[in-house]
């Protein structure tokens, strides 16, 4: 039966292949699960970095107020 999930055909070094080896047994499911959940977790780690640097840049680009200071301008 088809699958609507998309494959990949990757070469891994030994020692990864090793690891990943390991990791799947310890975690009880097969070694391309076990991938595509590193992958999955790689993916949302590189999210987050992006999304940091796009709010420090943005933060640079402003003046920030000390936390006395916003409160004396909000009330």
């Amino acid at each position: 039966m088809p699958t609507k999930k998309k494959r990949l055909n990757i070469t891994l070094p030994e020692e990864t292949h090793v690891y990943l080896q390991r990791l799947a047994l310890r975690d009880h499911m097969p070694e391309a699960t076990k991938a595509a959940q590193l992958l999955q977790v790689a993916l949302e780690i590189e999210e987050d970095a992006f999304f940091a640097a796009v709010a420090d840049k943005r933060a640079k680009k402003r003046k920030l107020l000390s936390h006395d200071a916003f409160w004396s301008k909000a009330l």
